[in-house]
């Protein structure tokens, strides 16, 4: 693999770039694999890298149905953080959190990862309690966290609406780990890293069925012919449902849109991420000048990637009521990425009862964050046919035997989370 570092750009500046070579190979299907992973987002390519680095996996394959960074990885707002209160889910975004902050060291690639801070603003004081609780859980498992009054957060952004008669605010919750992360060069630098180690990256290659024989996977129908393979991870986001029915599973899953949008560029303004407390909004700044920000889903179940004008509206208000100088800033574009939403809103890693097919999916919003962890973590699971010991929790039983992971308190409502 080409190494890159100071020197090799010095070195390619000065031959005019003309010695680069391709980031990873565009490789065609063999007819057999050891391991299969379908799905060639953030966490396909992740689970991919980790089987053939950290678990010395020699035969891997990515497929992926249209060309990698196209679904859900190059379609989010780029936010990372472990803010989490549950004990399944705190020691899990944690390690994912770890894992961002030595990412580019490990494959070699300017990920662009920004510790920029994290803050949740509160505006009454039962949400300030819920936060201080929410902080203590956090600092007991040793993740960073901090209570500011609302004079600290005024010291960082006073430009937002402090004296709203409506949404006053008063304090907030500070991760200062979390973060950005740019997400094409999240999927492109996994790809990278897995093609080295020598795992097949395959674009175009949409799988129509699976082979199963006496309760066993054998393999994957495609778009490019059979594909043989012992073990099939599915990683697939939005369209678990959909591929898994091709298995004749039902997935506790439902799919939703999410929209994004983004501003024009401004000099900067916000140097870390905010999030609203009294309403579903979020935003930052990319290093490219643009106002990055987001809301609520599209409430009705969909597989486009697109969404529709209630929600641009409902965003846009909850901007409006916590930055009022949005209102002279104009939108560029926006875009969608399909929420696999599970019925918890915490997500599945585990074995199907088909012996050799393995399912990852019903990250919910929180996919992008995950992406390193869920990678290792289902890589464990497919190499050891057993479950790594931070994700044990995520068993796809829990909804029969009654252990639910509820971070958001919403009961069964994929909606809702």
């Amino acid at each position: 693999m080409q190494s890159y570092s100071l020197f090799s750009v010095l070195r390619e500046s000065l031959r005019g770039h003309t010695g680069w070579r391709p980031t990873w190979r565009d490789a065609a299907p063999k007819t057999a694999y050891d391991i299969v992973v379908i799905g060639g987002g953030g966490h396909g390519l992740a689970t991919a890298y980790y089987l053939a680095k950290k678990f010395g996996e020699a035969r891997v394959a990515v497929l992926e149905k249209g060309w990698i960074g196209g679904g859900n990885v190059g379609r989010n707002t780029t936010i990372v953080r472990s803010n989490y209160m549950l004990p399944g889910n705190i020691p899990f975004y944690e390690m994912s959190m770890k894992l961002w902050e030595n990412l580019e060291q490990d494959i070699n690639y300017n990920a662009m990862v920004s510790q920029r801070g994290v803050l949740n603003l509160c505006h009454s004081d039962a949400q300030r309690d819920a936060f201080a609780r929410r902080g203590n859980a956090m600092r007991i498992h040793g993740v960073d966290a901090e209570l500011l009054d609302r004079e600290a957060v005024r010291r960082m952004y006073p430009f937002l609406d402090f004296d709203n008669g409506r949404f006053p605010i008063h304090g907030g919750l500070l991760q200062r780990r979390g973060g950005t992360v740019r997400h094409d060069a999240v999927a492109w630098g996994y790809a990278r890293a897995a093609d080295s180690h020598g795992v097949d990256i395959i674009q175009n290659c949409e799988v129509t069925g699976f082979r199963i024989q006496n309760g066993a996977v054998t393999g994957v129908e495609t778009t490019r012919g059979f594909i043989a393979s012992r073990k099939v991870g599915v990683a697939v986001a939005g369209n678990s449902s959909r591929v898994m029915a091709l298995a004749g599973r039902h997935m506790p899953i439902e799919s939703h849109v999410l929209q994004a949008f983004v501003t024009e560029g401004l000099k900067p303004v916000i140097d870390g991420v905010v999030t609203f407390g009294a309403g579903h909004f979020y935003i930052s700044q990319s290093d490219k000048g643009g106002l990055v920000f987001g809301g609520d889903l599209d409430g009705y179940n969909s597989y486009a990637q697109r969404g529709n004008l209630p929600v641009i509206e409902d965003v846009c208000e909850g901007g409006m009521a916590l930055m009022p100088r949005l209102g002279r800033v104009r939108i560029l574009r926006s875009w969608g990425g399909i929420m696999d939403m599970s019925m918890d809103g915490s997500p599945i890693i585990d074995r199907t009862d088909i012996a050799g097919l393995y399912f990852n999916g019903g990250w919910c919003y929180g996919g992008f964050k995950a992406t390193p962890a869920s990678g290792l973590c289902f890589a464990h699971l497919i190499s050891r046919d057993e479950p790594h010991p931070l994700a044990r929790v995520y068993r796809l039983d829990r909804f029969t035997t009654g252990h639910a992971i509820d971070e958001k308190g919403m009961g069964p409502h994929p909606n809702l989370h």
